[in-house]
């Protein structure tokens, strides 16, 4: 399978080297001294235990350096440049290939579907972390199971992404249920990602810590009501609890929110905490934890060139 991935920070470049070695793999994205690094010296993966590997990958920042005609196009980019990934999947994917986003929050799918069709976007959760250490060089910091659902289902696309992924070590499976996925993802992020970034501690720390508990449970069981009143059913029985296995997973993670402040740039918490806010708000349901993680965030994001180290 021919593979471009379109978003090449920690997870882009992590599934990237994963699946370098049962496909033709091509990474697209615009940090020129990461893409530079993967050229010269190539994309050096470091585990938990403190081994690392080093992988030969393409890699670029121009998509029209990419011959036109890839089976995957795998978009990892952030929530609000996934209409432009969608475009540059359609130029260089054939004409069956498909987009598969394993992005955070919500509305990825939709924004894809609208530039390819349901027929060609597919969507997935993924349980592994990564945390970019460096141009040319990222942590795989957890490791857990990959979930994928078809828009518009067709079994056997879905069983070829999934066959080739286990094939690279890549433990997936098939879901039939779509919203169940996204929003148990979305609940996960709710939990973990605002909170680690506000305390500047990885996932790990959040699990264990009893201070943290209060917060990380009212986010959740906010956005859990949301997800009720929406009709949706979780992929999972208690929440909470899954949320910090997640944790346990992803020990040494940052989570991408807090690699985004750290580094001032923009967060996703628009599409995690604040779209339960919004979705709250359409059904008549008070989500102030959520609220004040959002703000948080945000006034963070505002204050970025000021902080004080």
């Amino acid at each position: 399978m021919r593979i471009v991935i379109i978003g090449a920070g920690a997870m882009g470049s992590l599934f990237g080297a994963m699946l370098s070695s049962v496909s033709e793999i091509c990474l697209v994205d615009p940090f020129e001294a990461h893409v530079r690094a993967i050229r010269e010296k190539g994309l050096v993966v470091e585990q938990a235990d403190g081994t690392s590997e080093t992988f030969r990958l393409s890699a670029t920042t121009e998509p029209s350096e990419i011959a036109a005609g890839a089976d995957l196009a795998i978009i990892f980019t952030k929530s609000w440049l996934t209409s432009a990934a969608a475009e540059t999947a359609r130029s260089l994917l054939g004409k069956s290939g498909v987009a598969l986003t394993l992005q955070n929050g919500v509305g990825n799918l939709d924004a894809i579907a609208e530039v390819l069709g349901r027929n060609r976007s597919v969507a997935g959760v993924t349980s592994h972390g990564g945390t970019l250490l460096g141009p040319g060089r990222v942590r795989h910091a957890g490791r857990g199971p990959t979930f994928i659902a078809g828009a518009s289902p067709d079994i056997s696309l879905l069983s070829d992404i999934a066959g080739t992924f286990g094939a690279a070590g890549i433990q997936t499976e098939i879901s039939d249920n779509l919203d169940s996925l996204i929003w148990g993802k979305l609940i996960i992020n709710v939990g973990i990602n605002a909170l680690a970034a506000t305390l500047r501690v990885p996932n790990g720390i959040l699990g264990i810590t009893p201070a943290c508990e209060p917060m990380m449970r009212r986010a959740v069981d906010e956005a859990v009501t949301v997800a009720d009143a929406l009709g949706i059913e979780l992929p999972y029985d208690n929440p909470l609890a899954h949320v910090k296995q997640v944790c346990e997973m992803t020990a040494a993670n940052r989570a991408s929110m807090l690699q985004d402040v750290l580094r001032g740039a923009r967060t996703e918490v628009g599409v995690i905490n604040r779209a339960i806010v919004r979705r709250g708000e359409a059904l008549g349901i008070p989500t102030p934890y959520n609220l004040f993680l959002s703000e948080v965030i945000e006034a963070l994001e505002a204050t970025s060139a000021e902080r004080c180290l």
